[in-house]
């Protein structure tokens, strides 16, 4: 019989003035002291400028481009495939007062923070915008934000980088790829099925699979077998045992009649136990959410779509207000292909685990989570999906966040700290029944 189991448990400018410190205190978000005109800082969306802007001195602006500011005209293939394939970029036309606005904002600033996200595309859009400001004379740099935090934002202001051109690259050949697929192919839809359809770089292949497998599908022959299980009860406790074995071999049963006859003849049979064997299976912590176990757990968990998900996601990532405490980003970045969590966080949970649980939850030393095979180190660039703080209990965000916000932090925040803790035990029990 099978095993019983039992579970042990638009341009938006954001300009922030904090309040005089005393004499000496210093303030890390403040832009150097001296003759210089502060610093200007991009990001992609306004909802992310107003929680960075939280943290900035009156040294600093924040602008959102609010996505990509050129892109490849739309009325003709924009890459010269005679050449490299080198796309033709433009300014978008709903885009043009926002980078005027930005260009505005770059010459009376000292230096150019950009901080899109730390993405393939959000790196694109860094790209764009510098090559925008002709790279603003040397005083343009790249911040990376990994999570919306004070000492994230702190930390990233200190250590500025140079933009990651094979990022760009690798953004740009996708798009390109689209363009190439779309123009190309979407016409003979348009011909042969219905004006208005697209093709694109990945539902072309992704369509071409669906058919290949359903092929695979209809070539299949199927064949009848049967499977024989018997509802037993002992001392008022229902239970269900299976055919495993017929004269000694797994048992193959074709048709209904044979079937019949086997249980005509367990019928007449009493059905004793000969071995009764007792043990526990247990089963090691999840590793944290990456962004396709995210979307998989929140569709069979809450019922999201990948697209709500993402949504919701971007949300508590860019910065949720709290209270008094203003708008705070909960969550690190959610595209990643990577389970690596910092130690500072991977000690935070221990503590957390350590406080609020028994300590047999808590392991001797912390869970290390293999990364699957065929994980590339390129792949590995941001965190896992965790909460910013472990101490934000989901329970006492409540008030904060809507239904499906809070819905989406708190299964985030439970993996997170599950991902720290012992693995689960379950007690088998396996009784085997020999009718002879």
């Amino acid at each position: 019989m099978a095993a019983k189991e039992t579970d042990v448990k638009a341009v938006k400018v954001v300009k922030v003035r904090k309040r005089r410190k005393t004499p000496g205190a210093a303030d890390p978000g403040a832009a150097p002291r001296g003759k210089g005109k502060g610093a200007l800082v991009i990001v992609e969306s306004p909802t992310k400028a107003k929680t960075i802007g939280k943290y900035l001195g009156r040294g600093y602006t924040v602008k959102a481009t609010v996505g990509h500011v050129r892109d490849l005209p739309q009325r003709k293939l924009g890459v010269d495939v005679d050449n490299g394939f080198t796309p033709e970029y433009v300014p978008i036309k709903e885009k043009a007062k926002t980078l005027a606005e930005i260009k505005k904002a770059a010459n009376a600033s000292e230096r150019v923070l950009i901080a899109t996200d730390p993405d393939r595309e959000g790196e694109a859009i860094a790209w764009h915008v510098a090559e925008s400001l002709g790279n603003g004379g040397g005083k343009v740099r790249r911040v990376l934000f990994h999570e919306i935090t004070k000492d994230a934002v702190t930390q990233a202001l200190a250590n500025p980088l140079d933009i990651d051109q094979k990022k760009v690259d690798a953004q740009q050949a996708r798009r390109v790829l689209d363009r190439l697929v779309g123009y190309k192919t979407s016409p003979l839809l348009w011909k042969s099925i219905k004006t208005g359809l697209s093709a694109g770089r990945v539902q072309t292949v992704a369509l071409r699979l669906i058919c290949e497998r359903e092929e695979e599908i209809r070539r299949f022959v199927p064949q009848e077998y049967w499977t024989i299980e018997a509802d037993l009860e002992k001392d008022g406790q229902p239970f269900q045992a299976r055919l495993h074995k017929l004269d000694g071999h797994k048992p193959e049963i074709k048709n209904e009649a044979s079937a019949q006859a086997i249980v005509a003849d367990a019928l007449k049979l009493s059905f004793k136990v000969t071995t009764v064997e007792k043990g526990e299976r247990r089963r090691p912590a999840p590793p944290p959410f990456r962004t396709s176990t995210l979307q998989q757990e929140a569709a069979k968990q809450l019922g999201y779509s990948a697209a709500v998900t993402m949504r919701l996601a971007q949300q508590l990532y860019e910065g949720i207000e709290i209270g008094a405490e203003g708008p705070v980003g909960l969550i690190t970045y959610m595209r990643t292909d990577s389970i690596r969590v910092a130690d500072s966080a991977v000690a935070q949970a221990r503590d957390f685990i350590a406080r609020e649980f028994d300590k047999r939850y808590l392991p001797a030393t912390p869970n290390v989570h293999k990364t699957g095979k065929g994980q590339s180190r390129v792949q590995d660039a941001h965190e896992a999906i965790r909460p910013t703080d472990v101490l934000r209990r989901p329970d006492d965000l409540k008030q904060h966040l809507d239904a499906k916000q809070f819905k989406l932090y708190q299964l985030i925040w439970r993996r997170f700290v599950a991902s720290q803790m012992n693995p689960a035990v379950f007690e088998t029990t396996k009784v085997d029944f020999d009718l002879g």
